[in-house]
């Protein structure tokens, strides 16, 4: 179970999104309020158009909100100016995605170091040297995008978003282009960097079989919360996504 005097690394306070106006608008989230706590791994459930992407996008900065209050760490991320942005994301977050967002023209390390790179912030070799033996990437480091495997791509994504000690990282479908055995392997990364670790992870997925590897699943329906279930099983995540697309009308 969450222990929450660790402090919570990212949240979101009535949020309410919605895109076009008037007879067009369209609500994606309506008064989400939200706690992820630090050194947890996360997963958001949902039928599609349940808002769980959007959630996603408003909490890591990458998406304004219409109302309510979003936080990152100690750090309001409603209201930050582009360059405030721009630092948050550099500093404090890492992404994970189903497209790997690699650079084809760099090895995997210049790939994992880039963010530091970026920021002007040196490497922290020891850390770095914990990450690329988790993820098992040592004999990797030198070769490109293009000589590694689907697998071997998203471990060196895994790995750019960890390697700069960053708030909380989101995962957004990271296993959606993976074969299941290079999936656990990924999914065993992320449960591992937050039960070893440290580290926050939020994934979405609609995948019951990657929830089972988070601490916690909490599931939208039409831009709510309306459930969540602590170390989940599988089982238990399908059955719970069953009775929401029952609710919500999916077939």
């Amino acid at each position: 179970m969450p222990d929450t005097t660790r402090g919570v690394a990212a949240r979101a306070v009535d949020v309410w999104k919605s895109y076009g106006s008037g007879d067009a608008a369209v609500t994606a989230l309506a008064g989400v309020s939200v706690e992820f706590e630090r050194e947890h791994f996360t997963a958001i459930m949902g039928p599609s158009g349940s808002g769980k992407s959007t959630l996603m996008h408003c909490l890591a900065g990458l998406d304004d909100v219409t109302d309510g209050e979003v936080w990152i760490g100690d750090t309001k991320v409603t209201g930050l100016n582009d360059k405030g942005l721009t630092e948050l994301r550099r500093d404090q977050v890492g992404f994970v995605f189903q497209q790997f967002n690699l650079l084809p023209t760099l090895t995997a390390e210049e790939n994992i170091t880039l963010p530091l790179a970026i920021g002007g912030r040196k490497v922290d070799r020891a850390w770095f040297d914990t990450v690329i033996d988790t993820v098992g990437l040592r004999d990797r480091l030198t070769h490109r995008p293009t000589q590694l495997s689907g697998g071997q791509q998203q471990r060196v994504a895994c790995a750019r978003a960890l390697v700069s000690r960053p708030e909380v990282v989101f995962a957004d479908e990271p296993t959606g282009n993976l074969d299941s055995k290079s999936g656990a392997e990924v999914l065993g990364f992320l449960q591992k960097s937050a039960r070893e670790f440290g580290q926050t992870i939020v994934m979405v997925t609609h995948d019951p079989n990657a929830a089972s590897y988070a601490d916690r699943v909490i599931f939208l329906a039409d831009g709510k919360i309306v459930n969540e279930i602590l170390d989940p099983t599988a089982d238990a995540v399908l059955e719970t996504m069953k009775h929401l697309d029952t609710a919500v009308g999916v077939s």
